[in-house]
């Protein structure tokens, strides 16, 4: 099943490793922090009420801001000034040029609503001081639009509709139950609820607001998650994903009236997500198919495939369809290339690019492709990661590397680009980035493998990893360090920790190292999902905080030996300032070099270019002086 060398359902495992293909040994210019930001980090939402344009949202100006790109290639519209705060464009207006964004203070993901007038003023919708407010998409008359908020109680979100006319507002469900609204019907009459069990399984639930009847539309056996999607137009019907008596997710219908459930599409990959144009004429679906997006995009009429451009050196991460169903926008990107929007045609198949996001100094092919390897690792279980492997290296010139771990504790390290990792195999770094057993990605026994076993069978994974390493005979093995992300900055402060001899340095960004506190002081938004996390990770007012303290490396830190950074945005709600305060004196208390890099501006992941250059570039400082062992160099 999908080519792999494993079942998930068995002891034994057969192990398959792969190497990494041919790659051709030759020097590369190297590109400064600087240059590698000023690449555009650029996403797309939708059409313009006329489509002659295509709203974005981009970190051009130094901080992501609101802009129109016309659909003809022409000049970008900057639609936004700020120079302090992030904003995030949502939506036009269905009937004119205003346009909807988002925006928190500082990183605090305390996001309000914002409406941007045609005269360029600015107004917050939802005002309230902290109180969180999520957009829920347009009503189908186009009147109003949905969203959530946590104004009347701060562990749950509640669902809103507000009208254009005059943006006053009515609250169309009371959440006390922490049933998620996920789905609402054309007609406003049905809510898709979900409740979250545990991360592996769920409960769907049909609200009828006319009668304030719910149905319980999932019962099932063992675990299973469900995720609605849609309504179709006929409001007959829900479309959900599930994994329901699958390892994969697949794409359902439940008819409303009748209660009859119907598979739609399934493949060997989860089908992330699905949904329909304005009228119905296409359906789209995206599929995590082994790191990577691919999209499909179905002719309703006949059930065809829309024949759309193949690009070998990329991927089409996310479509929007206009509401003429004429045009298309689409994202196409790869793991060395940033994210570019493009315009598509239905009717002459043809499409046109709409931004440029590498820097020009920079020469693509002086990046490299990541690829996807699969090792065996310490019981026989498959892992799959991406390796890039520096242009540079080979068997007489072996070069550091760097085992990569993700977020989560369930995300997936994919074939995206990623500015630091470039920057870092630009400069003669290996980076192996790891999808540990607990990933998502690759069917539900895989992601819930690590539960309750985080800190031991993870990490595990991680220093087993090195035998790919050293099997591709151009690392110098001598030089292996850890590097994280949030709970990939948990993994490498556990690796330093608890295996202090498997790495030889350590970079932790706005890692977990306290598992008892963190638990304990979620953000109140969490409290729907709060169970779920317990569940997986442990409940720290019960016995499991035994566990939970001898897997928080703040309370081993005697442990660490080997050189550690860690940096940190001190408004960070999940991961708090003083867990990588704490983390820091510590290991200092060891007589281990230790460098702490805080940023009071951000939160949990810096969006400021200024502190991405910054912050990376004392990561590559601090690695080519303890890893690498050279002198310091803050020109390159």
């Amino acid at each position: 099943m999908r080519g792999l060398c494993f079942t998930f359902l068995i002891v034994i495992f057969i192990t398959c490793q792969q190497q990494p293909s041919e790659q051709v040994i030759r020097e590369v210019k190297e590109y400064t922090i600087e240059q590698f930001y000023e690449n555009e980090d650029v996403f797309a939402g939708g059409f313009s009420p006329d489509e002659n344009f295509i709203l974005a949202t981009s970190n051009k100006s130094g901080i992501y801001n609101a802009y129109a790109l016309p659909v003809d290639g022409g000049d970008p519209v900057q639609l936004t000034n700020s120079s302090d705060e992030s904003i995030f464009a949502i939506s036009y207006f269905p009937e004119d040029d205003r346009i909807l964004f988002s925006s928190d203070s500082g990183g605090n993901e305390i996001n309000h609503i914002y409406v941007r007038n045609e005269d360029g003023n600015t107004e917050d919708l939802t005002p309230w001081s902290g109180v969180k407010s999520e957009f829920g998409g347009w009503s189908r008359d186009e009147k109003s639009f949905y969203f959530i908020s946590n104004k009347r109680d701060s562990k749950f979100f509640d669902l809103y509709e507000m009208k254009i006319q005059d943006f006053s507002m009515e609250m169309l469900y009371e959440n006390k139950e922490g049933l998620d609204v996920s789905e609402i019907s054309d007609d406003k009459r049905y809510l898709a609820l979900l409740k979250t069990i545990t991360t592996n399984n769920s409960e769907m639930y049909l609200y009828d607001r006319e009668t304030g009847g719910m149905k319980h539309i999932s019962e099932h056996e063992g675990d299973a998650n469900y995720s609605p999607q849609f309504f179709d137009r006929s409001n007959d019907y829900l479309y959900y994903m599930t994994d329901e008596d699958n390892e994969f997710q697949y794409l359902m219908r439940y008819n409303m009236e009748i209660g009859e459930k119907e598979k739609v599409y399934e493949t060997t990959w989860d089908v992330w997500y699905a949904y329909e144009s304005w009228n119905s004429k296409y359906r789209i679906m995206g599929i995590n198919a082994d790191a990577k997006t691919e999209i499909k995009i179905i002719k309703m009429e006949d059930g065809s495939e829309v024949e759309f451009p193949v690009f070998e050196d990329g991927s089409v991460s996310s479509v929007s369809i206009s509401k003429s169903e004429n045009l298309m926008r689409f994202t196409l990107s790869s793991s060395k290339m940033p994210s570019n929007i493009y315009v598509y045609d239905f009717d002459t198949g043809e499409y046109k690019q709409l931004t440029s996001s590498l820097n020009p100094e920079i020469d693509a092919e002086d990046l490299v492709t990541g690829k996807v390897i699969r090792y065996a690792s310490y019981d026989g279980l498959e892992i799959p990661a991406v390796y890039y492997q520096p242009h540079m290296a080979s068997e007489n010139n072996k070069v550091p590397a760097l085992v990569w771990v993700h977020g989560g504790p369930g995300g997936q390290s994919r074939l995206s680009y990623f500015a630091l990792i470039q920057y870092l195999v630009n400069h003669g770094y290996a980076i192996l980035a790891v999808n540990n057993r607990g990933s998502s990605g690759y069917g539900k026994s895989f992601y819930k493998m690590d539960d309750q076993r985080h800190g031991d069978v993870d990490l595990k994974d991680c220093v087993e990893s090195k035998k790919f390493l050293e099997s591709t005979n151009v690392i110098d093995m001598d030089k292996v360090g850890i590097i994280g992300g949030s709970y990939g900055g948990y993994m490498v402060m556990a690796a330093l920790a608890f295996e202090p001899e498997a790495f030889n340095v350590g970079v932790n960004i706005f890692g977990v190292t306290n598992w008892l506190r963190t638990l304990r002081s979620i953000p109140p938004w969490w409290e729907s999902f709060k169970d779920a996390l317990y569940e997986e990770m442990g409940n720290p007012e019960t016995d499991d905080s035994v566990r939970l303290y001898n897997i928080s490396p703040l309370f081993h830190t005697n442990n660490v030996t080997k050189p550690l950074i860690v940096l940190q945005g001190a408004n960070d709600p999940r991961v708090l300032q003083v867990e990588s305060d704490e983390i820091v004196e510590g290991v200092r208390a060891n007589g281990v070099p230790v460098e702490y890099v805080l940023f009071d501006d951000e939160g949990h992941g810096f969006v400021k270019k200024e502190n991405e250059i910054e912050g990376y570039e004392k990561i590559k400082i601090f690695l080519d002086k303890y890893l690498k062992g050279e002198e310091e160099d803050t020109e390159s």
